[in-house]
């Protein structure tokens, strides 16, 4: 067990780094948030909390901001799936931001870090899957490619260090309410409430609630083993097609389809296409030929019996996180959808 004292919320206005600093001052922690961008700060403006400015590809920064600090939750991360320059946008960035973290961490005196790893770093090979299985063997995604070699990486320099780490392994965070902009999660319930997603993908996600989330990373930090890792998810995914159905049954007056089942040449097609376009405008493409590869017919189902005896988590139903979401998202439809 850990007392804590002063701690640090990298990427603090991210939807996780948001809802974890306030959770962590209900707690009655002391809490210093880091944002790239202090002139980003409308989500922060009536809380009791201090914000510095620091960038995980900027050292200074960082030892700036862990002045004082005996608990450093790394939340800070690209997390994106398609950049017009992925190896440099999201896995180098990721990589350098990780190398920082730790050496700022050990020259700042941290005693402990929580290290927001991913489920995208776990191997898949075997259901349901494991924080014992080991790392992803699928090399394909620089995303998926960062989060693995980045916590092999945190670990590592954490031995070296001195450092006490604890890595923890959230899935697909949504919730009832964001603050700042919709992420990656959100935005596929977003797809769904706006009839964008027409055709069958097989594609699943296991949904989890952030707030759940941000209880995982205390709890990893209070009670945590130092070089474990522990995933904070459902043991249960949930298909897009599935997650369309809750949608059906909640708004009724919305007409949704359930999306229509078409052969895996034309989702292949249809998505090549997709990324020819984005390739002139530079926006993200809905769908990527590497998304059907990957994730179609892929079950994301998890043992989180680890997680559940060690740090006493306990997430609420994928079902009712699913509702919850889609009814803040509704809610704020002006702003949102």
């Amino acid at each position: 067990m850990i007392h804590q004292n002063l701690a640090l919320v990298t990427g603090a206005n991210g939807h996780l780094g948001n809802n974890l600093i306030r959770l962590l001052l209900d707690k009655g922690v002391p809490v210093r948030g880091s944002v790239r961008d202090l002139k980003n700060n409308s989500s922060f403006a009536k809380l009791n909390c201090e914000m510095v400015q620091a960038d995980i590809t900027e050292k200074r920064s960082l030892i700036v901001a862990m002045q004082g600090v005996e608990v450093v939750y790394a939340v800070g991360a690209a997390f994106k799936l398609w950049a017009k320059d992925p190896k440099k946008e999201i896995y180098d960035v990721n990589l350098l931001g990780t190398k920082n973290l730790i050496e700022a961490a050990a020259e700042s005196g941290v005693k402990r870090i929580v290290y927001v790893s991913s489920i995208a770093a776990l191997n898949y090979s075997v259901l349901p899957v494991k924080e014992s299985s080991g790392q992803n063997p699928d090399r394909r995604d620089m995303y998926y490619n960062s989060k693995n070699d980045g916590e092999t990486l945190a670990f590592e320099l954490a031995r070296q260090y001195g450092i006490e780490l604890v890595a923890v392994l959230p899935s697909a965070m949504i919730g009832a309410e964001a603050f700042g902009n919709l992420n990656v999660s959100y935005h596929i319930i977003k797809l769904i409430l706006n009839k964008e997603i027409p055709v069958e993908t097989n594609i699943a996600l296991n949904w989890v609630d952030v707030k759940d989330v941000a209880e995982g990373c205390y709890l990893a930090a209070v009670k945590g083993r130092s070089g474990e890792r522990y995933i904070l998810a459902n043991e249960k995914c949930t298909s897009i097609r599935q997650t369309t159905q809750i949608a059906k049954d909640l708004f009724p007056e919305l007409k949704l389809k359930l999306p229509l089942a078409v052969p895996k040449p034309l989702l292949f097609f249809a998505a090549w296409l997709m990324e020819t376009g984005s390739k002139i405008t530079g926006k993200a493409p809905l769908l990527t030929t590497k998304d059907i590869a990957m994730f179609s017919g892929l079950q994301q189902d998890f043992d989180i019996s680890k997680a559940q005896s060690e740090l006493g988590f306990n997430p609420k139903s994928p079902v009712q996180t699913v509702k919850e979401a889609m009814l803040y998202l509704k809610a704020n439809s002006d702003r949102l959808l």
